[in-house]
This record gives structure tokens, sequence and C-alpha cells, in this order.
């Protein structure tokens, strides 16, 4: 395009014009089964009535003005909300920036600032955003770390708990083989007594929805409070519902010290969180965090008319129904195509992971773009996510009705049986 950079990507030509749950219709009057929802941001749906409803009344009031120069109601409300709903029956605190990027910044300079230390832990397959900081922790090259470097010193990469894609023989016992884990980071790497914060998504996101054990978890739960290292969920894809449960966090019962939301919380404005135990966050001192946007009283109004829609609606259990077809379906897939290596998924973030070979598990690239590519020209909106860019993954809307999906479904069958075996 003329007007924008070549850095800046399209992966679906389609420009669109109207949107309505989990329909997208173009300039041309095409109207597309939306399986991406803006890379996870449209759970609620598009233009759900109760939230354009919230942002009109707010846009009669006012529209900005920095809450560090003058408060607002919708600010305060949002941060009680989330202060209640996150994990962890401690005492809570809830700051507001833009991006998940910027939360991810904000996590991280809490811990080093509460912690007095340096080190970040942070894991292979990760995304974590763009800016500089948040980049040095994502963990795929191309295209989002590629000749952007020198990036921040201490980072300690560990291997993410990829069942499918690990290092040798499958754990029988992931809790002691993180503590292996661990115990070689400290000894040969870095002293635990420098390290502020672990960061993990407890499902991957960019890499490729993958599910982290429980027992991996709890096992770095528990190394980090054994040496004061903050730990920090980025929750920023699997929030609000989609994997069955307000957080993928519930799954496993743990209780992060920090944890990191944005896309589905505002419904398609731009807003994240950070949610911290209040003893962390009231260390920093006044003035030390904040921004002239974060937490703008349109995006807060949307997101408390997200969340309250979205109990309204019982979307966990629609996720899980969800869930329950999409598996069902690719499993029926992956019967008929030895292209597709692993199937996986909770709730309805579920994967197709595409091979060349089972045997080899060789990543297959060109699988995932053709079927993304196909699926679009069939009137479906795909994405692709993966560490090698070999899995497709399902984003649609909560409120997806059951012949919608279906339909989705039964473009996706057709687009990858159509690749042959």
């Amino acid at each position: 395009m003329a007007a924008s950079p070549k850095g800046v990507p399209n992966s679906t030509p389609i420009f669109a014009a109207q949107a309505e749950g989990a329909l997208v219709t173009d300039v041309d009057g095409n109207t597309f089964i939306d399986f991406a929802g803006g890379i996870g941001v449209m759970n609620l749906g598009h233009r759900n009535p109760d939230v354009v409803a919230a942002i009109r009344d707010q846009l009669d009031k006012f529209t900005h003005t920095c809450f560090a120069s003058m408060p607002h109601e919708p600010f305060v409300a949002l941060a009680e909300k989330l202060n209640a709903i996150t994990p962890g029956t401690f005492a809570k605190k809830t700051m507001f920036v833009n991006s998940g990027a910027e939360a991810v910044e904000n996590a991280i300079k809490i811990a080093r600032y509460v912690t007095g230390r340096q080190g970040i832990i942070a894991f292979e397959h990760a995304f974590h955003g763009r800016t500089l900081l948040a980049m040095s922790l994502t963990s795929k090259i191309k295209p989002y770390k590629y000749g952007f470097g020198a990036f921040i010193p201490e980072v300690y990469r560990l291997p993410y708990p990829y069942a499918y894609r690990w290092y040798g023989p499958q754990p029988t016992d992931w809790k002691k083989e993180y503590t292996r884990i661990f115990d070689q980071l400290f000894a040969a790497h870095a002293a635990p007594d420098k390290i502020a914060a672990l960061i993990i998504e407890p499902i991957l996101g960019e890499g490729g929805f993958v599910q982290a054990p429980a027992e991996a978890l709890h096992a770095m739960q528990e190394i980090c409070r054994q040496h004061g290292i903050v730990f920090i969920a980025d929750e920023i894809q699997t929030g609000f519902y989609r994997t069955g449960k307000l957080f993928a966090s519930e799954h496993s019962g743990i209780e992060p010290d920090i944890i990191i939301t944005a896309k589905s919380l505002a419904s398609g404005l731009p807003l994240s969180a950070v949610t911290a135990r209040a003893e962390l966050i009231d260390k920093v001192h006044e003035g030390g965090l904040g921004g002239t946007y974060g937490g703008n009283p349109l995006a807060c109004v949307a997101a408390l008319a997200t969340l309250a829609a979205m109990e309204k609606l019982e979307l966990g259990k629609k996720a899980i129904e969800i869930g329950e077809i999409t598996r069902q379906r690719f499993s029926t897939i992956m019967k008929k195509s030895s292209k597709i290596g692993e199937i996986r998924g909770i709730g309805a973030m579920n994967a197709i992971e595409f091979v060349t070979n089972r045997q080899s598990k060789e990543p297959d690239k060109v699988a995932a773009s053709t079927v993304q590519k196909k699926c679009y020209e069939l009137g479906l909106i795909a994405l692709t996510a993966g560490t090698y860019s070999n899995v497709i993954r399902t984003l649609m809307p909560l409120v997806i009705t059951p012949q919608q999906l279906n339909e989705g479904l039964e473009v996706l069958e057709t687009v990858i049986l159509a690749l042959g075996n």
C-alpha cells in the first residue's frame, strides 16, 4: 500500500467496512466468518450493543483527563473490578496503560524496583510484545526481533514445557524436571538473588497455543516464592474466558504476583492492565508509574461494559462448548490428513500444528500459510501462529453462532484436505 510501510503486514487482504458478532463485511460487500477476532481482542464479539452504548454515553461526558492530573470514576471502578476477579486472595491494585507491550514493560519495572534486581527469566516460544524490553523477552526472531537489536541484557531464557517439541523424551514429572532446569540456571548462568522476575504465558499465544502443565507452573511459582522472584503471568491473549475460565491461570491454580491483561479487556479499545499484589506495586514511588492515555475513560467504560456482558452471556460456558465442537472436528480432520502433527487446545483456544512428516515433526510453514490464504478465499478469516509459523489457531468471538462455527470449521476441513497427503 502506498500510504503505509511494508513493515506493517496484512495477512488477510480484506478491508473491513462493517462487523457484527462473529461476522465481518468488507468494502466490496463480502461477508466473512471471523476466526481471528482482531488477534484475540473480540471475545465478546464485534459491536456488542452494551459496550457501544457505554462508549456513547461516556462521549457525552468527557473523553480524556489523564488520570494522573485529574482522576475519574471509570478508572477506579475498573481497577476495583480487576482486583476482585483476578486470581489470588491477597490485596491487589491495578494500573492501566494502552497496549500489551506497555503492560509487560510496567510489570518488569515494578519487579525490578521492588526487588532491586535486574535479571528476568523468560521462555522459548514466548511472545510479550514489540517494544524494546518486551521484544527482548519475545522468543521468535523473524519477524519480531530480526535487525532490531541490541536487546536488553540479563534476560535468561528457559525451555517452555512444550511437550510436542520437548528436547528428548517428554518428562513424566514436570515438577522434578523444572527443579532441575532452575538448579542449572542458578548454578551456571545467574544467581537467584539477581533475578527480579519470571514472566510466562500459562498458555502460549503467538507461540502456538501450548498449555503449560499445572505441575510445571506450580514448580516455577514455588521456586520464585523461595527466592523472592516476582512471578508474572502474561494473560494478554488467554484472558477473559478464551480458555473457558476467566483467566488461564485458574486451570492450574497458580496465583501470580502480577497478572497482565489486555486484548479482549475492552472489546477493541486500546487498554491494558497490570494487576499486582498491593504490597509490591505500592512500593513504587509516586510518579514512577503512569502515562498520558493509560486508563482513558472511553476504554474504561468499554471494559466495564465488556466484563458485565461477558458474565451475562456466560461466555465461559460458550467457550467450553465451542472448544468441544472444534477439537472434535480437528480430530476428524487429523485422521484424514497426515499434514497434521498435533491438535491441542482448551476452551475456545485451539490449534492445529502442521508438519511435513509426523515422525520427524518437521514444521510445515507452507501448509499453514496456504490454509490461511485459501480460507479467506472461501470466506473464513484465519490466523497462523507458532515459532515456525506452522500453526493455525482459533480466536473466534465467543458469541459465534453454532451455524457460523460449523460453517467455519467446514471451510477449514475443506482447505486442509485439499493440501493432500
